[in-house]
């Protein structure tokens, strides 16, 4: 798990305040106060609608998903394996993040320069990636290139050489980018919480280490490759504007071949929760990292969308109760955020805060206290409002690109939902009651439940941290 593990957020602008201007000195009499008017009712969202995509799957077992999307004469095709760290042995974390950084150095008929040139050619850049679940290999390029885009993804990911030299190479930034995460405490707070809730399942296997990473050689790579990738784990999808009758005798012609490798294979974890206070000690630290999770719903809940409306109010966006106290009111943190962090089958909701080290203690005891209100008591129906119009404007948004139409496809077929899932995501956020959100926040959010991680300096933060918990690890 390398860059993957970066997340990225979207956080709504903060509003602009604008200065009273003075009254003038020799005004006879102050100005009434002007009356407050109430914000007018937001429009009722959008419903999420794309044409419905054509499918088709492919002898090996390779499924195709083809979407007509958009104006613009490109197209997107993204081509997904269910393989990643979830298929790495105790012996081989990384193998599958180096395995995919290798595709695109070399094939049996083209050098890592040639791959590069072929798909600017074709008006685009080649993107690879290695998630915990997936590894993926995609291009967008203008709509005329897309049976030529198809045919070089294919190549890519069929046939890889993994030239010794780049092997070596490609360790070699591993190496290094690996030792620039150590240095940041929120990777070290992230590593932590995944050793504390997965142990030894590749979920928890953050970092190899700095011996086995570097022993890695194209032996390994090709048995990985071997092992993993092929066309029964694979779903291609292309999204955009194209001719449907050469875009699938170009992936009938390039993928025909492949081999069906290994089936799909679950491996689902069994959380735990560790009963004390993990910290890690960064003496002089002028702040503190900290992490506050609990086991969450995977997408195949029926209270997912009820979930995701509870993150959000608690901490998931700017205006969020918890961002609210402890960076608005309080001024302990500059970016709080809470999240759900989904695998197959499995998830967690996580508060990560970066505080000053002498309110770290107060710190948590704020995040607990509004936890604790919103096991108590429903929001108020119009916090609530304002909570599902962000999520519903978030959603139509992240999919208005034929990339994000991408991913929303890629993530219902990961987790075995149908595609109304997508149709019906606006309408489910908008019928989430208050009175729901408290009865999950209640079931879900419980002391007993937690895993509280602290990156900082141990000696002034330690005395703090009896509101949590008199143990610490």
């Amino acid at each position: 798990m390398t860059t993957h593990s970066i997340r990225t957020r979207l956080v709504a602008p903060a509003l602009m305040v604008l200065g009273m201007l003075s009254a003038p000195a020799f005004a006879a009499a102050p100005a009434p106060a002007p009356t407050k008017e109430a914000p007018p009712a937001a429009a009722a969202p959008k419903p999420f609608k794309v044409p419905v995509r054509t499918q088709f799957k492919l002898d090996n077992g390779l499924e195709v998903s083809l979407l007509p999307y958009g104006d613009m004469p490109k197209v997107a095709i993204q081509l997904a394996i269910d393989t990643g760290n979830i298929h790495e042995k105790a012996t081989e974390t990384w193998l599958a993040d180096l395995t995919g950084k290798l595709l695109s150095e070399g094939t049996t008929t083209r050098s890592a320069e040639q791959i590069a040139q072929a798909a600017a050619q074709l008006g685009g850049s080649l993107n690879i990636g290695t998630t915990m679940d997936q590894t993926y290999v995609g291009l967008e390029v203008l709509s005329e290139s897309a049976p030529d885009a198809v045919a070089l993804i294919a190549d890519v990911i069929q046939n890889p050489a993994f030239p010794p030299a780049e092997v070596e190479r490609v360790k070699g930034d591993l190496v290094r980018e690996m030792a620039i995460y150590k240095s940041r405490p929120g990777t070290l707070a992230d590593e932590r919480l995944l050793q504390s809730l997965y142990g030894d399942h590749p979920y928890g296997r953050y970092f190899p280490p700095e011996a086995q990473l570097k022993g890695y050689t194209p032996e390994a790579v090709r048995a990985h490759y071997d092992a993993n990738i092929g066309a029964a784990r694979a779903r291609l999808y292309v999204v955009g504007r194209f001719e449907p009758a050469p875009v699938e005798k170009a992936i009938r012609d390039a993928f025909t071949g492949w081999k069906a490798g290994a089936a799909r294979l679950k491996n689902v974890p069994k959380q735990k929760v560790a009963k004390a206070v993990q910290f890690i000690d960064r003496p002089g630290s002028v702040q503190s990292t900290v992490r506050v999770a609990v086991k969450g719903l995977p997408p195949s809940s029926p209270d997912y969308v009820k979930q995701t409306v509870m993150n959000t109010l608690l901490g998931g966006y700017f205006s969020s109760r918890i961002t609210a106290n402890i960076r608005e009111a309080k001024g302990y943190t500059y970016s709080p955020y809470s999240e759900v962090s989904t695998h197959l089958e499995d998830a967690y909701w996580v508060q990560n805060a970066d505080v000053t080290t002498a309110v770290t203690g107060e710190s948590l005891k704020e995040i607990l206290k509004e936890v604790a209100t919103l096991r108590k008591t429903p929001p108020p129906a119009d916090e609530l409002s304002a909570v599902q119009s962000y999520l519903a404007g978030s959603f139509l948004l992240q999919n208005a690109s034929r990339n994000g139409i991408i991913y929303q496809l890629r993530f219902v077929d990961l987790h075995g939902l149908p595609d109304s899932y997508s149709q019906n995501y606006v309408q489910a956020v908008m019928a989430v009651t208050p009175e729901q959100v408290q009865q999950l926040a209640a079931k879900m959010l419980t002391r007993e439940a937690m895993t509280f991680i602290v990156v900082g300096d141990q000696k002034v933060v330690a005395p703090q941290l009896k509101v949590v918990s008199p143990a610490l690890k």
